[in-house]
Formats: structure tokens, C-alpha cells, sequence
């Protein structure tokens, strides 16, 4: 009784998994026999998980990562396929998210993975895991335009407001139990930045606080902590159809995390975002880069070291126009610049504006 339900459990998660389809430069390794060895070898490693793992392991792939799910450990070690001796974590990427991802310096661990880095074991939950952006990989920056382009009534305000710190929020949960010292010259003892949610060029609903380390922005869900746009635009959100289109395009959105090395954003939708940072173009003074990141990808939005340079340049050759060295914007399912028809973020329907409470 026990064997079969754990050969079922295998059995839905191997049916689940994405087919890899082969190039023209593996033509003379003929498909039946890829997935002969490639079955072997990772029928064998699911067949030594116990069942309560499988469980975990189907609830995430099954859900598509909606469901936050435990850890699957594994001993740490590569596995030997077709093409070449491979991680298992990343293997199981491979199997449920992405076929093209072959080494691990390609992934990033999310912050809901409790696997602390070691050298027996590893997290093979593979919606543990994210894809990196970086300018050595797809998707890179694409979009470059001229600031004279931008007319001053089309520029993102990124005027910094201070709300109320503490209370509750009407838009969605935040807690405030900051603790001591500072994070990347952000302070812990009050909101390390606040959100803003616009619709074209107008700003829908009050300025969010974050006071937590993780912050989810989502349409609408059952459950979950952060921002829930839904909750905003119910009330004096846009009914135009292109913004209701796109609103309910964004499903899990996004989730921002402070790290040491500055604030990370994770895709956790099913359709791409945009962002422009200060931080994620190193050749120009004024930043003017739009970075594509695809369901599933990270990139790291800000970068503190980086944004202490700007502010020294800043002091000694201050930029022409209204800008905000420490704004992020992010915008959902649709993009902006020279490649598309909106030049500017404000013709985006749905998009968010990450003010950073920087300490100078």
C-alpha cells in the first residue's frame, strides 16, 4: 500500500515536469534516448525521497509555486545525465521550471528557503529557487532613451513623502517591530522604504510603509501578507479596460527582499516585469535602463554601494530635472522605452514606485 502511493506520488510529479526539446546540435542524440537516461537517473533520486517530501515537493509544482511549501533536502552531490554531470538542485529545476538552466551560479535561493548553505545537504524544492538577471545572461537591459525625450509632465514624481509610521494599513498587513542598527544605510527603526501604486499617470490609493525585510505586492489572493493592489483599486482604482486587463495579469506579482547586499525583486508572476533603477546601469550618470526580468528571475533592484556613488555625484554634478537617485520603478506586464510604444513609464497602466528611506 505504501509503495503505491509513493509511485503515484512520482508518478504526477514526473508528469508534471517540462519536456526539454533538443537543439539541432544534439540531433545525433536521439530523443528516446535522452529521456531513457535522463528517466533512469532522476526516477531513481525521487525514489528515494520519503513520502512526506514527495507530498511537498507535488504541492509546490502542482500549485506553480502559489502554495509556499517546505524544504526537500537531499545529500549534496551531481548527478550524471546526457549532457554532462549536474547539481540536484538544479536538476529539479531543469525538470519544473526552467530546461535551459545548466549551473548553479545561475539560481538564486529565496528568502522562504530556511536551507542553510552547507556542504551535506540542499534544498531541491525548485520553487526555492529563482533565475538571476545579469548582464551576462537573457533577459538583459534593453532600452535606452534620451532624458531630453521626457517631458516634465511625463517623468515618475519620486517625490519622497513621509507618512505616519506604526498603525494599520487599510491596503494589506504590515508589522512594525524594527530591530536594531541599520541594513545598507537603511535605518531598522523606522520604514525602510514605501511603496506607491499608479495607474498611468495617476497614484492610486495611500503610500504603503515597509517595515518588514520581505514584502509581497499581488493582485488579490486568499491569503498572505503585503500589498494587495485589489484592496487599493477597488475603492478609486481606474476602470479603464487596459488597466483592468492588466491588473488582473499580475496574480502573485512581486516579492522585494532587504539583503546585505541590497534589495532584491522576485518575479512570482506569470508574466514579465520592467524595472529602472539607478543602480542597474554602471556606464551613465542618469540611469536609463530598462531590465526585462521573466516569470520566475531575480534581480537586484538597488544596490547600496552603488547608490552611495550616485549620491557623491550627485552633490558634485546634480542632474538636470526632477530625479530621484533613490526611486525604483517597476512596472507590470507591460514595458516601456524605445521598443515599445510607451515611451515613459507613466503610459504604463499598472506600475509601482519604490521610495527607499535612505540614511545619509
Amino acid at each position: 500500500m505504501f509503495r503505491s502511493k509513493r509511485n503515484s506520488l512520482v508518478k504526477r510529479l514526473w508528469k508534471q515536469r517540462i519536456i526539454h526539446q533538443l537543439s539541432d546540435d544534439e540531433a545525433s542524440c536521439t530523443m528516446e534516448n535522452h529521456q531513457d537516461l535522463e528517466m533512469k537517473s532522476v526516477l531513481s533520486v525521487l525514489k528515494r525521497l520519503k513520502e512526506p517530501q514527495l507530498e511537498t515537493l507535488l504541492k509546490a509544482v502542482e500549485s506553480l509555486g502559489a502554495e509556499i511549501s517546505g524544504c526537500v533536502l537531499l545529500p549534496c552531490g551531481d548527478l550524471r545525465l546526457s549532457r554532462g554531470t549536474v547539481p540536484l538542485h538544479v536538476i529539479f529545476c531543469q525538470l519544473w521550471r526552467w530546461p535551459d538552466v545548466w549551473r548553479p551560479f545561475e539560481l538564486k535561493r529565496l528568502h522562504w528557503c530556511h536551507t542553510v548553505n552547507g556542504s551535506l545537504y540542499t534544498c531541491c524544492n525548485p520553487f526555492h529557487w529563482s533565475r538571476l538577471c545579469t548582464p551576462d545572461s537573457p533577459p538583459p537591459p534593453y532600452c535606452r532613451f534620451s532624458q531630453e525625450l521626457l517631458k516634465p509632465e511625463d517623468r515618475a514624481p519620486s517625490e519622497l513623502v513621509f507618512p505616519e509610521i506604526g498603525g494599520t494599513n487599510q491596503y494589506g498587513y504590515y508589522c512594525s517591530h524594527p530591530s536594531e542598527g541599520s541594513v545598507g544605510g537603511f535605518s531598522s527603526q523606522h520604514s525602510w522604504c514605501t511603496l506607491a501604486y499608479w495607474e498611468f499617470r495617476s497614484r492610486v490609493g495611500r503610500l504603503f510603509p515597509v517595515h518588514e525585510k520581505t514584502i509581497n505586492v499581488f493582485h488579490d489572493l486568499p491569503h498572505g501578507d503585503g500589498l494587495c493592489l485589489n484592496a487599493l483599486t477597488s475603492a478609486e482604482g481606474s476602470q479603464m479596460e487596459n488597466v483592468l486587463r492588466t491588473r488582473q495579469k499580475i496574480g502573485l506579482g512581486i516579492t522585494l527582499t532587504r539583503e546585505k547586499d541590497g534589495v532584491w525583486m522576485y518575479n512570482r508572476s506569470q508574466y514579465p516585469v520592467f524595472v529602472n533603477s539607478p543602480t542597474l546601469d554602471l556606464s551613465n550618470i542618469q540611469p536609463l535602463t530598462v531590465c526585462k526580468a521573466s516569470p520566475g528571475y531575480s534581480v537586484k533592484v538597488f544596490d547600496y554601494e552603488k547608490s552611495k556613488c550616485y549620491q557623491c555625484l550627485e552633490k558634485s554634478d546634480p542632474s538636470n530635472g526632477p530625479f530621484n537617485h533613490n526611486a525604483v520603478c517597476i512596472s507590470f506586464v507591460k514595458g516601456w522605452g524605445t521598443k515599445y510604444s510607451r515611451r515613459c513609464i507613466t503610459a504604463c497602466p499598472c506600475w509601482l514606485e519604490i521610495l527607499f528611506s535612505v540614511v545619509r
